[in-house]
């Protein structure tokens, strides 16, 4: 009964999370300045900052469903290291959960 509630907390935080992300980078697409407290690793690419999480936060979304899965969770997990930003971390920890429910 814990692994199931462990498994639902990891997506609910990975949905949360890639909800975030796509918030943030439209809002700082539309010009909208976000301060974040996290750097972002990949600040200085040149397509973008917003597009980058906008990608990653769609991905996180998908892959929330599937985050007792080894590859999704490894999946979310780098997700959230590259998008920053208060999403980026509740990916990262819904990601770490859904491995950790995996094995536990």
């Amino acid at each position: 009964m814990a692994k199931h509630s462990l498994h639902e907390f990891a997506y609910y935080l990975s949905l949360i999370g890639g909800v975030l992300l796509v918030v943030f980078s439209l809002l700082g697409l539309f010009g909208h300045a976000v301060t974040m407290p996290f750097q972002v690793p990949l600040r200085g690419m040149t397509f973008g900052f917003a597009l980058l999480p906008l990608i990653l936060g769609i991905i996180a979304i998908v892959g929330a469903k599937h985050v007792t899965e080894l590859v999704w969770a490894i999946v979310l997990i780098i997700i959230g290291f590259i998008g920053g930003g208060i999403g980026g971390i509740l990916v990262l920890l819904g990601g770490l959960l859904g491995l950790i429910s995996k094995y536990v």
